[in-house]
Formats: structure tokens, C-alpha cells, sequence
């Protein structure tokens, strides 16, 4: 019989070590010897640091990539979303297609040419309910970036602001118009505590097809998948593939009135903090469902396997790009020959055959 894993965490939330105790995992310290290992990103630092760090075994696996910031520091984003962008114009993609201005029309990025840092593009036509501003914040796993493999998880959320928005200059400051962080809308004198000012993705799924339409909601939704696709993909040549990691990274999407979607940041490290019963229940379940595909049948690791799980074990995820099917299936060519279409394919259903049909992000 397989020994039982052995954990460690420097982040005690209940959602992950109640997860680690129902598989029958054994919690040692970070100096015994170890199988996983879920730490924060200033550990990860430490792990792979040449001075302090040291070689990880075949059986130790753990949930940060060495240079995740390639991918959640703005800065580092920005300079590989460009040098992407570059790639891509050279190859003759419809992606790098400019406007009369020169400016791009699919790929750009807002950056100040005076500072040394990202300035972020405010949005000030963003999509309202019930007259709140509102973002997205969905989960994305990374299970290997060469070839790349990630999944989308079912179950996001979407996070209000307590107070009903406004573009007057004189509420610029009002955090409860503009922020939509929970650590932040949980001050506020309308503050829902049973909520938590949530909405599940699906309910705003079905509120925008009641309200828009399924045509563009379909393709909001596209776009959405579209747009954390290629930021994967802007990074994944310069990201440190160690065959000892995964990542669970949360995506923050705002939306326009206009329904076009913007990536306004990607965190390494997700809260896990539950600010109401079914964020708690939701939270567990994500962890439950990242362990099922990283460390497959909650037995010891073997940073070798080919990390292509089966599809009974996904849970609540779904596949969303596998790079070696995509090169099998020539879905990139397709992607590439697509001219006129400004945030990637429109996904759906074959007229015809009422079936789903491929997309070409799958």
C-alpha cells in the first residue's frame, strides 16, 4: 500500500486543510520531508531561490510557478502581452491588425511612456446592475504552461459595490462607488452580510441572455475565455515550466456597457478568505477540485506524469485550452485565418446538428 502524502501549508485557511485532512493527508513541517506543498508567494521566492532554495524530488509538488509575476505583476504583463503582440504582427496574424491610427485593435495595452509603471486604463462606461458597478473574478488553472494546459472553473463569482455608481468627478474618491474588493465594500454602511454582494456567474449569465440576449451574451462570454487564453499564452514562453508546479490564479474581468470585457488583473494567489456560507462552499469545492487534478487520486506525486487528467476528475472545471490538442486539430490555424473577428471566435452550437461544436480555444 502507497504511503499517504504529506503536507504543508504556510497559509491556514480551513478550506485547504480540511481538504488536505478528508484525503487522509499527514501534516509534517516545512524542514521534514514533504510531498505538497501550498505556500504563499513569498515562499515559492525562497523554494526556487538560488541562494536559500533547494532541489525539489519527483514526489514534491507545489502551487506557484517559480516566476508566476511573469503573468501577476502589471509591469511584467504589459512587456509580455507587447513582445507577443510583436511575434504575432511578424507571423502576419490578424491579431496584430492596426487601425488607420496604427493603434491595435485586439492586443493593446495602457501604459504611461513617462512613468515607470502600468497605469491602468479606467473604464468609466461600465456594465451596471441595479445601477452598481460590478467585476468578475474567475478561477483559472495552470497545470503545465509548455505544452499549455488550463482549465476554467464553473463556479465564479461576481463581486458589487455597495454603493450605486456614478462618473461625477466628485465621487472619485468614494471607494464604495468605484472598488468592488470585498475587504473594502464589507465597511460599507450597505454592506449585505448574507450575500456578501455576490452574484455567481451563472446568475449573471442568465440576467444578461434575460436582458440582452443569448446571441451576445454567448460571445461576451467567448471573449472572456479569449482574453485569459492569450494572456496564458503571451507569458508561457518565459515562464519557468518546472514539471514540480501547478497554479490556480484568479482573474478580474470588468465588463462595459457595451459588453466588451477587460482584464483589469491576475492574482497568484487567490483569497481563500470566505466572507459568507456559500463563498466557504464554493472555496472548498475549488480547492477539492484543483487537488483532484494535480495530485491525481490523492496519491503520492509523480512530477513526471503527463498531467492530462480524465475528464471524471475535473469537477467543476473544464478544460480550456490544450495546446497539443489545439496543434492536432489545427484549431490555431482556423484562429489564425479568422480575419475581422476583435476578441477571437465566437464559440456555440452547429446549427445543423444542435451539437456543440469545437472552439477554437479547446
Amino acid at each position: 500500500m502507497a504511503g499517504k502524502v504529506k503536507w504543508v501549508t504556510d497559509i491556514e485557511k480551513s478550506v485547504l486543510i480540511n481538504n488536505f485532512e478528508k484525503r487522509g493527508w499527514v501534516q509534517v513541517t516545512e524542514n521534514e520531508d514533504w510531498n505538497f506543498y501550498w505556500m504563499s508567494v513569498q515562499t515559492i521566492r525562497n523554494v526556487f531561490s538560488v541562494e536559500t532554495g533547494y532541489r525539489l524530488s519527483d514526489d514534491q509538488i507545489v502551487n506557484h510557478f517559480p516566476n508566476h509575476y511573469e503573468l501577476t505583476r502589471k509591469d511584467l504583463m504589459v512587456k509580455n502581452i507587447k513582445r507577443y503582440r510583436k511575434e504575432l504582427e511578424k507571423e502576419g496574424s490578424p491579431l496584430a491588425e492596426k487601425d488607420e491610427n496604427g493603434k491595435y485593435l485586439y492586443l493593446f495595452v495602457s501604459q504611461s511612456n513617462k512613468e515607470a509603471y502600468v497605469i491602468s486604463l479606467y473604464i468609466n462606461n461600465p456594465l451596471l446592475i441595479g445601477g452598481r458597478k460590478f467585476d468578475l473574478r474567475l478561477y483559472v488553472l495552470v497545470s503545465t504552461y509548455r505544452p499549455l494546459r488550463c482549465y476554467m472553473y464553473k463556479l465564479g463569482f461576481c463581486r458589487f459595490c455597495t454603493v450605486k455608481y456614478t462618473p461625477s468627478t466628485s465621487e472619485l474618491d468614494n471607494m464604495f462607488v468605484h472598488l468592488t474588493n470585498v475587504a473594502i465594500q464589507k465597511h460599507g454602511e450597505d454592506y449585505n452580510h448574507i450575500h456578501g454582494g455576490k452574484w455567481t456567474v451563472s446568475n449573471l449569465r442568465l440576467y444578461l441572455e434575460s436582458t440582452r440576449g443569448k446571441e451576445v451574451t454567448s460571445k461576451l462570454f467567448d471573449e472572456i475565455h479569449w482574453i485569459i487564453v492569450q494572456s496564458l499564452k503571451a507569458v508561457a514562453p518565459v515562464m519557468n515550466n518546472d514539471k514540480h508546479c501547478f497554479e490556480c490564479y484568479g482573474y478580474d474581468i470588468i465588463i462595459d456597457d457595451k459588453l466588451k470585457p477587460w482584464l483589469i488583473e491576475v492574482n497568484a494567489s487567490p483569497s481563500l478568505t470566505s466572507s459568507t456560507a456559500n463563498d466557504r462552499i464554493l472555496k472548498y469545492n475549488l480547492i477539492n477540485d484543483t487537488l483532484n487534478i494535480a495530485v491525481p487520486n490523492g496519491e503520492i506525486p509523480d512530477c513526471k506524469w503527463n498531467k492530462s487528467p480524465p475528464k471524471e476528475v475535473l469537477g467543476n472545471y473544464e478544460i480550456l485550452y490544450d495546446e497539443e490538442l489545439a496543434q492536432g486539430d489545427g484549431a490555431d490555424r482556423e484562429l489564425r485565418s479568422r480575419q475581422g473577428q476583435s476578441l477571437g471566435p465566437r464559440a456555440g452550437r452547429s446549427r445543423d446538428s444542435g451539437r456543440a461544436v469545437l472552439t477554437t480555444w479547446k
